[in-house]
């Protein structure tokens, strides 16, 4: 375990009927509000105009973006970035999922910024500030609501890149299970795929002594593997919606990974495929994760033991350890395939003849992976295997 200093400000209000808490929260950044949103579920719900109701009780100027895609666009966050701009917005208020939230951090931190904000996704230049801003959940899947990081696309030249800084954690947010309640089943299933993948990410990485991590990892897998399916079976189910929507908070707010790095490849071979064919990330991970796990299987394969017996039930009696991982990543696969995720490239009728620019695109940073830093070669090979 490596030495660390854990930082997470964003307060979690979490609970049925919490939504009342902005007219505590908001009033403490100011009196112009810019809301965020996507493409009118929230209207539809009927939460848009709770937001709007609590928010005009205590008298604060409201303003809107609606639109945000579901790969979030730096089109859109520019034009927040310039209603901040003109009209001196004091917060911003993020209602719906992580796409939302994270374009949301991107203009928050752009209103800062004297450039372009896509010079703070592309690394140009380093975050500096950022206008606070709170949000409303309704979507469990990316962890955004508790974390700094975002993922940004430029549709026009197919980049998708993530970024964050220690200035776009949330000031607050506002987990109410019953706001997911709307939210379709391929879209739960998506999101229960990204919040495993999260973990797994974390898991591997090459740090030695981290045995309670590895837990707390493997809890989290073992809850979403036994949970997820009660909640597809009934998706207005309280119980579970509370505990499908928690899973996917901590499993991307700093806490399980403490003292050590994860791979994190996967997430960035997605970003290359999504860039270029705008697929929902969930399926995109399901497709990839147990291609690159085979892939690596050899850098560290008792590591995919132990998480095979762990997790999957995996009996290690008689096998080698490449054996006992081999047979964890089909559970794996397996799990992912009975709840109704993707397994292969072509179920988004994705084939080889934009491959090169996938691969292009996954490298624009060169070698990545830290559990193995793949090159050229790796990312062709994994999604050769994918298609």
């Amino acid at each position: 375990m490596k030495n660390f200093t854990f930082y997470n400000p964003t307060k979690l209000i979490f609970g049925k009927d919490q939504l009342e808490q902005l007219k505590k929260e908001v009033p403490r950044f100011g009196k112009k509000v810019l809301l965020v949103y996507g493409g009118g579920s929230i209207k539809r719900s009927g939460l848009y105009d709770k937001v709007i109701q609590y928010l005009n009780e205590i008298d604060v100027q409201v303003f809107e973006l609606p639109g945000v895609e579901p790969n979030p666009r730096i089109t859109t966050a520019r034009k927040g970035v310039e209603i901040c701009k003109s009209e001196g917005i004091d917060f911003l208020l993020a209602v719906g999922g992580g796409s939302v939230i994270d374009c949301t951090k991107l203009i928050a931190a752009g209103a800062k910024y004297d450039g372009d904000a896509w010079d703070l996704v592309t690394r140009k230049a380093g975050v500096k500030a950022a206008l606070p801003f709170g949000t409303v959940l309704t979507l469990a899947a990316t962890g955004s609501e508790m974390n700094s990081g975002s993922v940004i696309t430029k549709w026009e030249t197919n980049e998708k890149y993530g970024w964050g800084s220690a200035f776009t954690f949330p000031q607050f947010s506002i987990l109410d299970p019953v706001n997911t309640f709307t939210v379709p089943r391929d879209q739960t299933i998506y999101g229960i795929v990204d919040m495993m993948s999260h973990v797994l990410e974390h898991y591997f990485h090459l740090e030695e002594n981290t045995q309670y991590q590895d837990r707390m990892c493997e809890s989290l897998l073992l809850t979403v593997m036994e949970e997820g399916p009660k909640l597809l079976a009934d998706l207005e189910h309280y119980e579970h919606r509370a505990t499908i929507l928690y899973c996917g908070t901590m499993a991307l707010n700093g806490i399980l990974n403490m003292g050590y790095h994860g791979d994190w490849a996967t997430h960035n071979l997605e970003h290359a495929v999504s860039a270029v064919y705008d697929i929902p990330h969930g399926g995109g991970l399901a497709i990839l994760f147990p291609h690159w796990m085979k892939h690596n299987l050899e850098v560290k394969p008792e590591r995919f033991q132990q998480l095979a017996v762990r997790v999957f039930g995996v009996d290690p009696e008689g096998k080698s350890a490449e054996e006992a991982g081999l047979e964890g990543i089909q559970k794996l696969r397996d799990f992912w395939n009975r709840i109704g995720a993707p397994a292969r490239l072509a179920d988004y009728e994705i084939d080889d003849s934009k491959l090169e620019l996938m691969v292009d695109r996954a490298m624009v940073y060169g070698e990545f992976g830290n559990f193995k830093k793949l090159n050229r070669e790796d990312v062709f090979a994994i999604y050769r295997e994918s298609l």
